[in-house]
């Protein structure tokens, strides 16, 4: 295993419960919107495989910006406890990066990003690349949350709308009745009628997945109802997020 060293720059909250974290980006350290790495604790004498020091995350940021970000829910786990706990500059392991949920090529075809909660996070970089690349290529983004205070990065994603006039936002609240915020927007679940109304005129799309296995496996049935060929579906599991 060839890692490479990082350091902490900075942490913010970008939605109720959920930081992103900020880390220098090493010389020639390159990667494709959509994939994950790998962060690894520093802690003498602990299994660097184990998941108390070692755990995956989707990259944030696009290639061309000068740092890594990575984002995730605030759990009582005894690696997000140790992460939270980091001061600025302190050193971590880096290993990747890695996974092939990334966007196909053809940029006739529109790319269809289906996302519940944090499962936004790939889909962010793919985003971001897109606006910086002005790329022609149709997006579209479902995004799925419970309430407002919960959907990460949604201001920079209305902001990336109005950017790129190829890229649309739906975002969904599935309880808005818990919600202190106001919300104009669509409430209730991506269902078929939705995504059959949604992607209405977009040309021969390709659907992409990313959120907890439930979720993933849900919008997969959800897609078939929709009458999306499974060819045209890819997706991405996170487990313990």
């Amino acid at each position: 295993m060839t890692t490479q060293t990082v350091h902490l720059k900075s942490k913010n909250e970008v939605a109720h419960g959920t930081k992103a974290f900020h880390f220098d980006k090493p010389a020639g350290f390159e990667f494709r919107p959509g994939q994950a790495l790998d962060l690894i604790l520093s802690n003498a004498g602990a299994d660097p495989n184990s998941s108390d020091v070692r755990h995956a995350f989707s990259i944030v940021s696009a290639p061309h910006e000068d740092e890594l970000v990575i984002t995730t829910r605030m759990r009582a786990s005894k690696f997000k406890n140790a992460l939270d706990s980091l001061p600025p500059g302190a050193a971590l392991e880096l290993d990747g990066p890695f996974g092939s949920l990334t966007l196909h090529k053809k940029v006739e075809r529109a790319g269809v990003l289906i996302a519940g909660g944090i499962g936004v996070t790939p889909f962010m970089s793919m985003l971001r690349h897109a606006a910086h690349q002005q790329s022609a290529q149709p997006l579209l983004l479902l995004y799925s949350n419970r309430r407002p205070e919960d959907c990460a990065f949604l201001d920079e994603l209305r902001q990336l709308e109005r950017q790129n006039p190829h890229f649309r936002l739906l975002a969904t609240m599935t309880a808005m009745d818990k919600s202190s915020q106001p919300w104009s927007g669509a409430t209730g679940l991506l269902d078929a009628a939705f995504i059959q109304k949604a992607i209405k005129g977009l040309p021969a799309p390709v659907f992409y997945i990313s959120g907890p296995p439930a979720l993933v496996q849900a919008m997969r049935e959800t897609l078939e109802q929709a009458g999306v060929d499974e060819d045209d579906v890819r997706s991405e599991e996170f487990y313990g997020y």
